[in-house]
């Protein structure tokens, strides 16, 4: 006799599960899924200015910066797409899945970090969103379309993960024929000369290719928080990886290509500017299309950025249980906080966003290297969930000293490496300027990491053998 098949849950309008582990019989959608997510995520004006900044920036030709763009985000989104799979594994937020690898306590420097690359990454948004609105509909003015481009954030990330993932399926296809239009324009009006132009340098090469990576490896604490609905199967996490890395570097190239392009053949429009004249009479359409895009974009963030918040508050009131009117409020605040940092770096933003991404890559690296090596090499996926919640941090402790030190030493290893606008290490002097302080942390972090807790389970094992003797 056949067995009736399981009932699905009502899906709710507003998402009411917040940082908890998302119920089996609650989980739902397809691995597909997670490249619409990622594909639309890139899809905005934001992707296209970082693209800009190879030839502005690091002084590359187009040849040079789209190289750079390629091979770049190749290398970060295999960081990025490895998180995958922890969120059909485990059913919670990536950083409560950090309290595996620093402990209760341990993992609250590197939350308040992650909190505000979130708020970084949504003033930005509504920096580069407002200056597109503006352009099609100046009666807005520079701060009432950045205020707009936050009101309409609000919507989804209100809403929820469901919400978030429908609009992502819409999205990529109206964001993707808006972008491919605007390459297309771009191309033709080229200039013959950018072709065969090949300047640059061995440091302005690495340096596009270092943002092109971290711009897919700062994607790396939202991932679980995308993939936590899906169905816990085999499949869907050994398929979750392809589907996270092609979405987020297909949706990423397009448009930093397209950035590049109109640096070049436009330079020192802004980028709003350049893709009007470039696009002509479509512009207006491309535009508009394009700042509405990045609400949704927007709303990862500071979505993302809630159930952080939320972490962080329930690590010090375990006893508290926050459902969907915590959720809510905290969106709100944290939007609020995004819309006054926009409006605060709006008249030097290139600089600002810069300056940020410099940052952003000494505190996410080592977090990154230490996480995939705990999960993959470590621990096999294989973690007590009901752990990460426990008062005293259960059986991964209030803190974690081995984890600790060792991001520490992965942020100290990059220091001489490092040549950004602030400050320049004497290996990157020596090396012409060549930053390579997130190969060098990746590397040192995670080889540390796996010998030290190799070591400290070696020992653990000999101590229990010892007591059963």
């Amino acid at each position: 006799m056949t067995q009736p098949a399981p009932s699905v849950p009502r899906q709710k309008t507003f998402e009411h599960h917040t940082i908890y582990p998302i119920p089996v019989h609650e989980r739902h959608g397809r691995v597909s899924d997670l490249f619409t997510v990622w594909f639309s995520a890139n899809m905005t004006l934001l992707t296209v200015v970082t693209g800009a900044l190879a030839p502005v920036v690091f002084g590359l030709s187009l040849v040079w910066s789209v190289l750079a763009i390629v091979l770049g985000n190749m290398a970060g989104a295999v960081f990025m797409a490895l998180h995958a799979a922890q969120g059909p594994q485990l059913g919670v937020p990536q950083m409560v899945q950090s309290r595996g690898q620093f402990g209760l306590y341990g993992s609250v420097p590197v939350i308040v970090l992650v909190i505000l690359m979130y708020m970084g990454f949504a003033a930005s948004n509504c920096v580069v969103g407002g200056e597109a609105l503006t352009h099609v509909v100046p009666a807005l003015g520079r701060t009432g379309s950045i205020v707009l481009v936050a009101f309409l954030t609000l919507v989804p990330c209100a809403m929820g993960y469901r919400t978030i993932h429908l609009c992502s399926k819409v999205a990529s296809w109206i964001s993707a024929a808006a972008v491919l239009l605007a390459l297309l324009c771009t191309l033709r009006s080229l200039s013959p000369g950018l072709l065969g132009n090949l300047h640059g340098s061995v440091a302005g090469f690495f340096g596009a290719f270092s943002v092109a990576a971290l711009w897919q490896i700062a994607y790396a604490p939202y991932v679980s928080d995308s993939s936590r609905y899906l169905p816990p199967t085999q499949r869907a996490m050994r398929l979750a990886f392809g589907a996270s890395y092609g979405g987020s570097v297909i949706g990423a190239v397009l448009p930093m290509i397209l950035g590049s392009l109109l640096a070049l053949q436009w330079p020192g429009l802004p980028v709003a500017a350049a893709l009007a004249d470039a696009t002509g009479p479509l512009g207006g359409v491309i535009l508009l299309v394009l700042a509405l895009a990045i609400p949704l974009a927007n709303a990862m963030s500071v979505y993302c950025g809630t159930l952080c918040s939320l972490t962080f508050v329930q690590t010090f009131r375990p006893a508290w249980h926050f459902g969907m009117p915590a959720r809510l409020g905290t969106t709100v605040a944290l939007l609020a906080l995004a819309l006054l940092m926009s409006l605060g770096m709006a008249d030097d933003f290139l600089k600002a966003y810069t300056s940020f991404l410099d940052v952003l890559m000494a505190i996410l690296v080592p977090w990154t290297a230490i996480n995939l090596t705990d999960y993959y090499l470590l621990r096999h996926g294989e973690y007590d969930v009901a752990a990460f919640f426990a008062p005293d941090g259960g059986r991964y402790g209030r803190i974690n000293v081995a984890a600790m030190v060792c991001y520490l030493i992965g942020v100290a290893v990059e220091l001489p490496f490092l040549h950004i606008s602030l400050y320049t290490g004497w290996a990157a002097h020596w090396m012409r300027n060549v930053d390579l302080s997130w190969l060098v942390s990746l590397t040192v972090t995670s080889l540390i990491y796996w010998l030290w807790m190799r070591r400290a389970a070696s020992a653990q094992s000999l101590l229990h053998s010892g007591h059963a003797e």
